[in-house]
């Protein structure tokens, strides 16, 4: 790493912490915690200098992190301008996008899978717990998702019928309960006004150059939509999932890309089951994988019920209820109207509980086909 990027490297862990907490902090003592603009103005000098700009990875998340804070602070607004006030970090972050593949701004991995630690320390905007608590519990999560992914990609090359195929299911299955454990434990521990306003706006939308891009999802891995592809509760060529695909290809590593790209290609468990029914349902082998599918995906329904009716109503939905109209600018992530995102999110968790709704087409059918063979026997 050069002498510019390890001075970039250091500011970023330390004087850009110390300088978002203490913006948070002046925030979240005003009677109106979303008013930005105004206030901390000479801390805001000091952190928009644009001092201090290769393991290209590190330095997009670094200079997206940076950009990311900007933003935050109302330094920069989408909604204000045709391209970004900051020439010299954008064209640093287009440079390294365009050499990765990847969206020129910071993503999950990050603040997540990818954020190195120094001595204990992660990377992250401020030293305010609850941020520290979000990434951790965040990346636990993430961590088990792939662990799940990880173990039913192991089943597709033995096949479903496989008599060792148990072990892979088992392991999925406890990675499940993992995340559902991480999941409480985050709603229990997380504050919600902490997280609405001192967390939460630091993943909003900003512009690289002319070109507005959302902000980070803690969705922007490939392990989560690999359990969609490989459990078949979602399928590469409806067209609602395909989009939702190709809009987070980009804010995903290579590697990840790579893994999705296979995964779409592949026939998924459910339909090899399905396969198998008419000459097989009887056999042990058949009810012992069929139950134990049938186990994995409770348990992601579960968890996708729980991500999105607590975490997401709890400390997004509600919270975002007593704004005023201009608060609600920019409040989401993704860039669209909150109602908007609530839907679309509403939509990905009834696929994945494969839910019986009448406008959407979910594997509900071929599911409560194979409970009722499974449990008949």
């Amino acid at each position: 790493m050069s002498s510019k990027a390890e001075a970039f490297e250091q500011w970023i862990r330390t004087s850009f912490v110390q300088m978002n907490t203490e913006l948070e902090n002046l925030y979240f003592t005003q009677e109106d915690r979303a008013q930005v603009i105004g206030c901390g103005d000479p801390i805001k000098a000091l952190l928009n200098t644009g001092e201090g700009f290769e393991s290209a990875y590190g330095v997009l998340g670094s200079v997206g992190l940076y950009l990311a804070a900007l933003r935050r602070h109302e330094l920069t607004n989408p909604a204000r301008e045709e391209r970004s006030p900051f020439p010299e970090a954008s064209s640093l972050a287009l440079h390294v996008g365009a050499s990765l593949g990847m969206a020129p701004r910071f993503s999950t991995g990050h603040l997540a899978t990818h954020n190195r630690a120094r001595a204990g320390i992660r990377k992250s905007f401020t030293s305010l717990p609850d941020e520290f608590l979000f990434i951790d519990e965040n990346t636990r999560g993430i961590l088990s998702l792939q662990r799940a992914a990880d173990a039913l990609g192991s089943i597709v090359p033995l096949g479903v019928s496989s008599p060792v195929a148990d072990v892979m299911f088992d392991a999925a299955k406890q990675a499940l309960r993992d995340v559902i454990r991480f999941n409480d434990r985050l709603m229990k521990q997380l504050d919600v006004e902490r997280f609405f306003y001192s967390v939460r706006p630091y993943y909003k939308p900003y512009r690289v150059g002319r070109q507005e891009y959302r902000g980070a999802n803690a969705g922007d891995f490939s392990g989560i939509n690999e359990i969609d592809l490989l459990l078949g509760l979602c399928r590469a060529n409806d067209p609602y999932y395909a989009q939702l695909l190709v809009d987070k290809m980009l804010f995903m590593l290579p590697a990840d890309q790579a893994r999705l790209r296979d995964c779409m290609t592949r026939t998924s468990l459910l339909d090899e089951l399905l396969s198998l029914i008419d000459e097989h349902q009887g056999a042990d082998w058949f009810q012992q994988n069929a139950r134990a599918y049938l186990e994995v995906c409770d348990l992601f329904g579960e968890a996708a019920a729980q991500h999105h009716d607590g975490l997401v109503r709890r400390f997004i939905e509600n919270p975002a209820a007593n704004l005023s109209a201009q608060g609600l600018e920019g409040i989401t992530a993704s860039g669209p109207p909150l109602p908007v995102l609530l839907r679309s999110l509403e939509v990905l968790r009834d696929l994945r509980l494969a839910a019986l709704r009448s406008d959407i087409a979910t594997r509900h059918d071929d599911l409560a086909k194979l409970r009722r063979i499974v449990k008949s026997n």
